[in-house]
């Protein structure tokens, strides 16, 4: 930009009043700083939309970027999970098709826990939640560690105290 120092503003601004004239410098200077502002907004403006669409393009890239990685690490997932489903499968085919095939002599090992007459015990049963109630304030500590350790669970007042240990009455 060009340097503009006190003494050159006042040169310029000397010779705009002898050109000008005193009665049109005023309108021509308030004419000349809208312009300028109006330069500037527009150099600021332009400035901003490239930075943007620089910053747009990262996001793309980055975005680009992503999207594989997420591709890659499914695939790699989805390829282990089908090739240990496969083995899984391929072991209680062999499991189930040794029905009393195998002798009673040297074998698998798991073959020989299996015996003919004896169908495939079932697997255990699903997690099934407890179902406990929400609301219910809950402590850490649990409850067979309370009552072990003498714990009060509930809160007595000192009068209810006394009549519960009071010994009896005798007759």
């Amino acid at each position: 930009m060009i340097d503009f120092g006190f003494d050159k503003i006042a040169l310029i601004g000397a010779v705009a009043l002898i050109v000008i004239g005193p009665e049109r410098l005023p309108k021509v200077a308030r004419t000349v700083g809208h312009l300028m502002g109006k330069a500037q907004r527009y150099v600021a403006d332009v400035k901003a939309e490239v930075n943007r669409s620089i910053e747009l393009e990262e996001l793309k890239k980055m975005k680009t970027d992503f999207e594989d990685a997420a591709r890659n690490v499914e695939q790699s997932v989805s390829s282990e999970v089908n090739k240990t489903s496969s083995e899984m499968n391929q072991a209680w085919e062999s499991l189930s098709s040794s029905d009393g095939s195998s002798s009673g002599g040297s074998g698998g090992g798991a073959t020989d826990s299996y015996h003919a007459g004896e169908p495939l015990s079932e697997p255990p049963p699903a997690y099934t939640h407890p179902r406990k109630n929400w609301r219910l304030k809950r402590g850490a500590t649990p409850q067979w560690y309370k009552q072990r350790h003498g714990v009060r669970a509930k809160a007595q007042s000192g009068a209810a105290r006394v009549a519960r240990f009071r010994p009896p009455r005798p007759l």
